[in-house]
């Protein structure tokens, strides 16, 4: 019992500092006209507003969804939180929220009653998504307000916001120096649009939800057009290759070593 009641202690004492660490993340709105997008910017450790920052945007998974800036911090956000890596690299990191009624990309859910699972078609040339709109109204707006290094901007995300990594960067093509999307997906047409972009892709074999042929056809499209690609595919990860994804000791040194 007692050892049962010292692991039940450090549980909380955990979550509570976690929590704590979390609320470092400071909450914002996006306006745009009616639309509104919650975000949470992390600024870095004695930021000083005088200088350049490398800018982070990280686009979460259909599952964190809503309107209470706090859901999109499920998955990532402990990792920009370490000291080791605050004080390695400085830079801004934010986590915009998605709302329950868009998408980050522009895609159909087609079910396949054959295979029995939702499969998915990516579109081209279509307006964006009212999230996707957003969110390039707030890449403006933080332009506006902060002093970014503008060879040094990154983007990622999980799932859907794996999807909106690969859209984003094709409506923005000359904007991020990298991109690292775990278990989305993408039209290959726009592949040509994406090598400007330095590119780590992740994706688990064993992936039921987002199948890893996505990853691997968007990999094999932008390498095919020139494009600077890797490719990491876990063997025994399902849909959440984000665990060993954020995991991977090279990730971030990689990431901010790519410039524009």
């Amino acid at each position: 019992m007692k050892k049962l009641f010292l692991f039940i202690v450090v549980l909380f004492l955990s979550r509570l500092s976690f929590a704590q660490d979390r609320s470092l993340y400071e909450k914002h709105v996006f306006i745009s006209g009616n639309d509104t997008m919650p975000y949470r910017l992390l600024l870095p450790e004695n930021y000083d507003p005088s200088k350049k920052y490398p800018l982070i945007l990280f686009l979460h998974g259909s599952g964190e969804r809503g309107r209470d800036n706090e859901k999109q911090l499920v998955h990532g956000s402990a990792l920009f939180l370490r000291d080791s890596i605050r004080k390695k690299y400085p830079a801004i990191i934010v986590f915009p929220q998605c709302s329950d009624s868009s998408f980050w990309s522009n895609v159909k859910f087609v079910y396949d009653s054959t295979k029995k699972r939702v499969g998915f078609n990516f579109s081209m040339n279509e307006q964006p998504t009212v999230a996707m709109k957003l969110l390039l109204g707030l890449i403006e707006q933080l332009q506006q307000n902060y002093k970014l290094n503008k060879k040094q901007f990154y983007v990622g995300g999980l799932s859907m916001g794996g999807m909106g990594t690969f859209e984003l960067v094709a409506r923005k093509p000359k904007l991020f120096a990298a991109a690292f999307p775990i278990c989305g997906g993408g039209e290959p047409a726009t592949a040509k649009k994406l090598i400007k972009t330095n590119w780590w892709i992740f994706h688990g074999l064993k992936d039921d939800v987002v199948l890893p042929e996505f990853s691997k056809t968007m990999a094999a499209a932008i390498q095919d057009k020139g494009g600077n690609v890797k490719l990491t595919l876990y063997p025994d990860a399902n849909h959440n290759s984000w665990d060993p994804a954020f995991a991977e000791k090279e990730l971030l040194s990689w990431l901010f070593a790519q410039h524009k």
